[in-house]
C-alpha cells in the first residue's frame, strides 16, 4: 500500500492495521449542585467540578470555556434521544478548583452529580 491510498484513521503496526481513537475535545466535570448563600441557594449560578483541578490557579485555563450537558429524552426530537444543555464557565468558587458556570436555561435538581463536557474551545492561547 502506499502512502497515498492508506486512510489517515488508520495507522499500520507492524502487520495489524490499528484504527486511531479521534480527538477529544472536552474534558469530564460534574454538576456539583447550586450556589449557596445564608437563605437562599441561586438556581442561576451551578457549581462545576472539573476533573483534574486542585486549586484556584488551575482554573483560570477554563474561564469563558463552554459546558455541555448531555442527557437522554425519551421522545426523539430529529431522530435523537439525546439533548444538550449549554453554559459557560464564569469564575472560580472557593479555593479547590470549583468554578461557577451560567447555563442558558437552568440545569434541573434531578442533574446534581452528572457529568458535564467542559469544551476545550473557545481558546485563549
Amino acid at each position: 500500500m502506499s502512502a497515498t491510498t492508506e486512510s489517515k484513521s488508520v495507522k499500520k503496526v507492524g502487520s495489524v492495521a490499528k484504527k486511531q481513537q479521534p480527538v477529544r475535545l472536552y474534558v469530564k466535570g460534574a454538576f456539583l449542585g447550586y450556589a449557596r448563600s445564608q437563605r437562599t441557594q441561586h438556581t442561576t449560578k451551578h457549581l462545576i467540578a472539573i476533573d483534574g483541578v486542585k486549586s484556584t490557579k488551575e482554573t483560570a485555563f477554563y474561564m469563558g470555556k463552554r459546558v455541555a450537558y448531555i442527557y437522554r429524552a425519551k421522545t426523539a426530537v430529529k431522530g435523537s434521544h439525546y439533548r444538550v444543555t449549554w453554559g459557560r464557565i464564569a469564575r472560580p468558587h472557593g479555593n479547590n478548583g470549583v468554578c461557577i458556570a451560567y447555563f442558558r436555561t437552568n440545569l434541573p435538581p434531578k442533574a446534581m452529580g452528572a457529568t458535564v463536557r467542559v469544551m476545550l474551545y473557545p481558546s485563549r492561547v
